[in-house]
């Protein structure tokens, strides 16, 4: 085999497909890229057996078929001193024996035979199959994927959540303290069904939807998603198990509001969080026109306060939430104003954008700390 490809281009999809690599295999292949060559194209597989992600790309030159696979580390080492050149790697298909040449030298490496490489499974069961704009997509995840668990003991909740109607797709995460639900109408499928997307893959996803544009087309079966671009396809396994129902915990009649400017309570936040104690307790006092914000640790005798203006309707109240959990809220949350709405110290805080964009609907809840 033999073919010849830009270094740049190369290295730019390798780092994509690197993300999928695990730092420890159970299997020594999975240490490897999988290199495919077919006709004019080169399709590239890395796989962690949970997850697999291909890149394909146009070669030149290319004479023979076939595949073999290539240390991930030593490839995107070497690719990353090159300067944009081309390379031409020319493969025993034998003893898979590689000639990697470039300008002003060239590399021999020792290859795997491709056949060793587990491949992905087909599709099983019923299948259902959509496209979704890219853009639409990429914001279901990046609104949720912050708040998804990291505890093993409850795995169901280290993803997220797509609940998908014919009419809208809805994003869940939670990680028990906290929890996002955006709904998005721009997202119509015309079916019904809904999976757990792990955390990696979800992060890995949205990498490569922001290097595309258009439609992902989707492939649902029992177990799994692929999810397909121009260049990038990304198969991963679902999280077994029933999803909470989620709209259960989300307060019907939270009927106490506050309207304030996003920025100015994150940076009070940011400021009076310095001098929290440990668990990072901030309690706002809330008033018809101002909201104090303050922290303390009595250990060593420090505190915080700011006051800034705010629109609240409802009864003065005093209510504590995670200073750090806060802040990863309105950092999250891309509008100028938001509203917080309560019904009493004890039950979840509402955090949710002034005005939605049409056809969007973001909550975030977050659970109150004991004062």
């Amino acid at each position: 085999m033999k073919f010849n490809i830009p270094s740049k281009q190369l290295f730019s999809n390798l780092s994509v497909l690197s993300k999928v690599i695990n730092s420890k295999n159970t299997i020594s292949i999975l240490d490897n890229f999988l290199f495919t060559l077919d006709g004019d194209h080169i399709t590239v597989m890395a796989s962690d057996q949970e997850t697999t992600m291909t890149a394909r790309m146009e070669v030149f030159d290319a004479e023979g078929e076939g595949s073999f696979a290539v240390n991930v580390k030593n490839m995107l080492e070497l690719l990353k001193e090159l300067a944009d050149q081309p390379v031409t790697f020319n493969v025993d298909d034998e003893r898979f024996e590689i000639n990697l040449e470039y300008l002003n030298g060239h590399s021999n490496f020792v290859g795997i035979d491709g056949a060793e490489f587990p491949q992905k499974d087909d599709p099983k069961g019923n299948v259902t199959a959509m496209k979704l704009p890219i853009g639409e997509v990429r914001k279901g995840i990046e609104r949720t994927i912050f708040a998804v668990g990291t505890e093993e003991i409850r795995r169901i909740m280290m993803g997220i959540y797509w609940d998908i109607k014919p009419e809208s797709i809805t994003f869940v995460a939670s990680d028990t303290h906290k929890l996002v639900r955006y709904r998005n109408e721009k997202l119509q499928s015309g079916v019904t069904t809904s999976f757990i997307l792990p955390t990696k893959p979800a992060s890995i996803l949205n990498n490569i939807l922001a290097k595309s544009e258009g439609d992902v087309a989707m492939v649902i079966d029992e177990k799994s998603a692929s999810f397909t671009t121009d260049n990038f396809s990304l198969t991963c396994r679902f999280i077994n198990g029933r999803y909470p129902n989620y709209e259960s915990v989300i307060p019907k009649n939270n009927p106490y509001e506050m309207l304030v400017d996003r920025q100015m309570l994150l940076n009070a936040v940011r400021r009076v969080s310095v001098f929290a104690s440990v668990g990072g307790l901030v309690k706002l006092d809330l008033k018809e026109i101002e909201v104090k914000i303050n922290t303390q640790d009595v250990d060593f005798s420090t505190w915080a306060e700011e006051v800034i203006p705010c629109d609240y309707k409802g009864q003065d109240m005093v209510i504590g939430f995670n200073d750090a959990k806060v802040i990863e809220i309105l950092n999250n949350l891309q509008c100028d104003n938001v509203k917080l709405t309560l019904s009493d110290p004890s039950r979840a805080g509402v955090f949710i954008p002034e005005k939605n964009e049409d056809g969007e609907d973001l909550l975030i809840l977050l659970m109150p700390m004991m004062i």
